[in-house]
């Protein structure tokens, strides 16, 4: 068993594991162990759970990392033994009891809130549908990365994973920052969810925050900073 942590990235909404791909790039070239679950996207209870069981397997302390919805996953999940330090990254980070909703709503609502569409999708041994919850594909490369290239921005618009609508109303079990160390970066270009939403959260986390001139999507638009940050974190963590 080893002391120093394995990265585990989260995305979040309207994203993917493959999110992540240039920041395991340079995770690995360091020798770092890094692990990118999927995240269902179903509820923030059962996402949670499912990553804190991907946490349990790994022999030895875990860095979560968090991006956008998953922030307020790791917040939920981060209450795994094993988990040593969380990094946001242009996130939610939610105290117990709360919900993205909720605290979405203390702020000016983002370019996002009229961009989202409602899609119906069926829930087994229901026979009311769910609602997921994406972007506009039109408008995505804007709202989401006005700063990335532009052909792959188009790619992402049409793979989106989309979020499950129950999941914005949710209030999260726990928030495991009371108990430990985290980072956090603040896109300040962001258009997704308002800095200051990142700001408050980050804040009252005790967080140490780093300020990037990026889109929602930072770690695509500035995955130097985002590595820079998680180095410090993973230094921090394992001293």
């Amino acid at each position: 068993m080893s002391d120093t942590p394995t990265v585990v990235l989260v995305h979040g909404a309207f994203a993917d594991a493959s999110s992540y791909s240039r920041v395991v790039t340079e995770l690995l070239a360091d020798g770092t162990r890094v692990v990118v679950p999927p995240v269902p996207n179903r509820s923030l209870a059962a996402d949670a759970a499912y990553i804190a069981s991907v946490v349990r397997q790994i022999e030895g302390p875990v860095l979560l990392v968090g991006h956008s919805y998953g922030g307020a996953v790791i917040t939920v999940a981060g209450r795994e033994d094993n988990v040593v330090g969380l990094v946001y990254l242009a996130a939610y980070v939610l105290d117990e009891g709360e919900s993205l909703g909720e605290l979405g709503s203390r702020f000016p609502d983002s370019p996002l809130a009229d961009a989202l569409v409602y899609t119906p999708f069926p829930v087994a041994g229901s026979d009311e549908p769910g609602v997921d919850v994406s972007v506009d594909v039109s408008r995505f490369p804007e709202i989401f990365a006005a700063d990335v290239d532009e052909a792959l921005t188009r790619v992402l618009a049409v793979s989106q994973r989309p979020l499950a609508g129950a999941a914005f109303d949710e209030p999260a079990g726990t928030a495991a920052w009371k108990d430990l160390p985290a980072w956090g970066i603040v896109s300040s270009a962001d258009k997704a969810i308002n800095p200051d939403v990142q700001r408050f959260g980050y804040e009252r986390a005790q967080a140490k925050v780093t300020e990037v001139d990026s889109s929602h999507l930072v770690m695509y638009a500035r995955p130097a900073e985002v590595v820079r940050v998680i180095r410090e974190a993973l230094a921090s963590v394992t001293a």
